[in-house]
């Protein structure tokens, strides 16, 4: 299906078919998806991903992941101003 080759976590390039294989072989809570997965685990921190791979349990599942141990969030390493990302400076 196309939906479950969506990538959920971009920055460790996991899809939905991925999260539900580990799910349905592992029956694994989200902590577990995540430790086998790395969805979460990139340089976000889960900030993206992790309402997904949430939904993705709970619907795979039938149970809430607030059962399980949380997904730690986090933000990026460093803030970055969209002027350095784009190459613009203040000087003229």
């Amino acid at each position: 299906m196309v939906v479950d080759e969506l990538i959920v976590c971009r920055c460790e390039e996991v899809s939905i078919k991925d999260i539900k294989q580990t799910v349905r072989t592992y029956n694994c809570s989200a902590r577990e998806v995540k430790l086998r997965t790395r969805a979460g685990m990139g340089y976000c921190g889960g900030r993206t991903c992790r309402p997904i791979v949430d939904t993705v349990i709970r619907k795979e599942t039938g149970e809430a992941t607030s059962n399980h141990p949380p997904l730690k969030v986090q933000p990026p390493v460093r803030p970055i101003s969209m002027s350095v990302l784009g190459g613009y400076t203040n000087d003229k």
